[in-house]
């Protein structure tokens, strides 16, 4: 068997009690060097085979991790974060599917869950956004051309952008483009959970021009919408006078 495990932002904190365990019963480890905090496999035992994929191809991971497999070892495959989340896995899942070896994924906290906890902010707020766009920018990679960012920036929702802040300048533009005013309150979240994290706030105005003066050019996440503002509207979920399954509601209730 085979695990994919999601572990976390980047805090070693933040990996579920399931992925942490499996890393230490590991024989083998392949990790995303370039994205995963080295601490997360601290608790490796000794003796552990142990390859930081930054510098393998898909081909040479899926070798590996066969290889452990065939001689009976337990291996697991550590992505950043949650692994659904641009984490690459499903072709190696399709490879791993083709030559009939099991595997198991174990999901993980997500850098955009890291990053609003850092804000402390909430994604969905009643009267403000019950939606939220995870997305990125074209670059290297395209994306079609309904998710163009003008296109998604219509809906004028929550909004997650990776893999983007180095084109930040452009990013804002485009937002700006697709429907956002040019006050609305953006954030980035750099390293979000990590020691290093850094955070910046601004609007779609000014975020680019703090962003590049504050140097950050990687591993950040830009955040846009008006739930990092301070208007919203209290949750029904607890009013008084809301009831449900589980609380009947309270008639004639006092108003502020």
């Amino acid at each position: 068997m085979i695990y994919f495990i999601g572990a976390g932002p980047g805090d070693p904190e933040l990996i579920t009690v399931k992925g942490k365990r499996l890393i230490e019963e590991a024989d083998v480890i392949v990790y995303a060097g370039s994205l995963v905090n080295p601490q997360v496999l601290a608790g490796a035992k000794p003796g552990v085979e142990i390859h930081n994929s930054a510098a393998m191809t898909l081909d040479e991971v899926i070798s590996v991790l066969c290889r452990g497999e065939k001689e009976g070892k337990r291996v697991v495959r550590v992505h950043t974060g949650d692994p659904s989340l641009y984490g690459a896995i499903r072709e190696q899942m399709a490879k791993l599917d083709r030559l009939g070896i099991a595997y198991e994924v174990i999901p993980g906290v997500s850098s955009f869950l890291a990053a609003a906890a850092a804000v402390k902010r909430e994604y969905t707020l009643p009267g403000i956004s019950q939606t939220v766009i995870l997305t990125r920018m074209e670059g290297r990679t395209p994306v079609p051309e309904r998710e163009r960012i003008q296109e998604l920036a219509a809906h004028r929702a929550t909004m997650v952008i990776f893999l983007s802040i180095g084109q930040i300048e452009q990013l804002c533009g485009y937002l700006q483009q697709g429907g956002y005013d040019a006050d609305t309150p953006a954030a980035v979240v750099y390293k979000a959970s990590w020691k290093e994290q850094a955070i910046v706030r601004g609007t779609l105005a000014d975020l680019a021009e703090k962003v590049k003066a504050a140097g950050i050019r990687k591993t950040a996440l830009v955040m846009v919408g008006e739930f990092l503002g301070d208007v919203f509207e209290a949750s029904r979920l607890y009013a008084p006078e809301f009831g449900h399954e589980y609380r009947t509601a309270k008639n004639d209730v006092p108003q502020d």
